[in-house]
């Protein structure tokens, strides 16, 4: 997978700044090295990855109008940094024999497997007979893509929004080319194992969906697994996010029950109950140093993960039971898999989200401190994550199509002007908003317009972009009666 610098960011590689005494306007304590890059591998090569810019959030500097936390910074006030702790997104890229590889066409034209029965037609081969009287539109079909939130477009929760399960049907079909056309699913969610969330889907839409299409929010975060070993996993049901951790190959995970385990007075308001006792792995925390922080999903408990996270942002070197003299350098690194302020429940109004849960941290720490808090945030808008993405659907065209390769119009069909359209601006992408979520607003939103429209549902945006692309007179059902390798009455020519 090819590097990537700076500038595919839009970060300028900043000065090393010149050593200052803190204050609460932005400069910071003691020496800062803003420039730290990712290590060499074991055999000291230098490294393939993309590095995730930190940034430095504004609405954190807030200690004088602290009602005002629920307000969101518009993008346009949103400024880069280099990221000084050094996160590489891995994605693995091998070559996909074709579903259809296997098949030999003798001089008959009958399809055949060497050594094996005779093939019986099958709706793929009639789809591949339609194709090859359709090459321009077939060309335009493979040259599309979709990039679906889930929650909010697809799903309410467990419940179907009964257009995304149409909608799948089409994309992996049922249209008039019988063709598959790419799509991927990149969802803020988060706090369980890819496997386990891309089952519970296929069920809800029914349709299949293959963890090769699916990113949510902390999947490119197992790549820090190679930088940490020591780390704090924060967020989800239960230990589910340990388990995350531990499929994507962290040595030695700590979540906030195995510190409270250790010592109940560090969450004082915490009823820790005999079964989270003995279900957690208290150790000395006092001789242990954590690496790194990682919110992988939404808090259960504010004020104890809260607590637990400014003592280790305090700490030196990430030791309970410390205090920093120097509460920049001496910082352990912390990361977000997303920053979505609200999310799309069963309830009637969005509830808040990781991103919530962030900002009221920067502004404790800002209070605290009195400086700002760095930190990497995964998820949706951040670059990193459409860098992946594009990875994702290159490698899914190979999957379906044999054609490793990006198609060249990409939509992006989100519910959060936040993140969903303002991220798949950004990057370039077409981007079609949608009513059945988190936006219930009139006409395009003010602050962050998707660039191809406004509807109703996603039906309504995958069909509008198909025939764009396709042309008006495209239809959404795969017709054999239609196949030219079909006789009259419906008998096939191929036997």
């Amino acid at each position: 997978m090819p590097a990537f610098d700076d500038s595919d960011f839009g970060v300028n590689t900043p000065v090393a700044p010149v050593k200052t005494n803190g204050s609460a306007n932005g400069t910071t304590n003691g020496s800062y090295q803003e420039t730290l890059s990712i290590p060499a591998d074991a055999n000291g090569q230098g490294h393939t990855s993309i590095e995730v810019p930190a940034t430095r959030s504004s609405i954190s500097d807030a200690s004088a109008y602290m009602h005002n936390l629920s307000l969101s910074p518009s993008m346009r006030d949103r400024r880069g940094s280099r990221n000084s702790f050094g996160a590489s997104l891995p994605i693995p890229r091998s070559k996909r024999q074709s579903r259809l590889s296997s098949v030999h066409y003798a001089e008959g034209g009958k399809p055949t497997r060497p050594g094996m029965p005779p093939i019986q037609p099958t709706r793929d081969i009639l789809a591949a007979q339609v194709q090859d009287l359709s090459g321009e539109k077939v060309k335009a079909a493979k040259d599309m893509a979709f990039v679906f939130d889930i929650d909010g477009v697809l799903v309410h929760g467990d419940r179907l929004i009964p257009e995304g399960k149409r909608v799948l049907e089409i994309l992996n079909g049922d249209n008039e080319l019988g063709i598959k056309i790419p799509h991927i699913f990149l969802t803020n969610g988060s706090g369980k194992i890819e496997t386990q969330r891309v089952a519970q889907l296929s069920k809800i839409l029914h349709n299949p969906i293959s963890t090769e299409q699916f990113i949510q929010s902390h999947t490119p975060m197992r790549a820090l697994a190679e930088y940490y070993k020591t780390v704090l996993v924060v967020g989800g049901e239960g230990y589910k996010c340990r388990e995350v951790a531990e499929e994507y190959g962290f040595q030695d995970i700590v979540v906030p029950n195995d510190i409270i385990a250790w010592d109940p007075t560090i969450a004082p308001y915490r009823v820790f109950t005999e079964e989270e006792r003995k279900t957690s792995r208290p150790r000395d925390f006092n001789k242990t140093n954590i690496d790194a922080i990682m919110v992988f999903s939404d808090s259960r408990d504010y004020a104890t993960d809260m607590q637990i996270i400014m003592d280790l942002l305090q700490s030196e070197d990430g030791r309970f039971g410390t205090r920093a003299k120097d509460p920049v350098s001496q910082r352990i690194p912390i990361y977000f898999s997303q920053g979505d302020l609200l999310c799309p429940t069963e309830h009637p109004f969005p509830r808040m989200s990781q991103g919530a849960f962030r900002i009221g941290l920067e502004a404790m720490y800002k209070a605290l401190t009195g400086v700002d808090l760095e930190r990497v945030v995964y998820g949706k808008p951040e670059l990193a994550t459409y860098k992946y993405a594009d990875e994702v659907i290159t490698s899914w065209m190979d999957t379906i199509h044999n054609e490793e390769k990006l198609p060249k119009n990409v939509y992006m069909i989100g519910d959060n002007p936040a993140s969903d359209i303002i991220g798949g601006n950004m990057y370039g992408w077409n981007t079609c908003l949608v009513r059945t979520g988190v936006y219930q607003g009139e006409g395009n939103d003010k602050e962050n317009p998707a660039s191809f429209g406004v509807f109703k549902n996603v039906q309504e945006a995958v069909q509008t972009a198909i025939k764009k692309e396709l042309g008006e007179e495209f239809r959404f059902q795969f017709d054999e009666s239609i196949n030219p390798v079909l006789h009259g009455n419906g008998v096939s020519a191929i036997e």
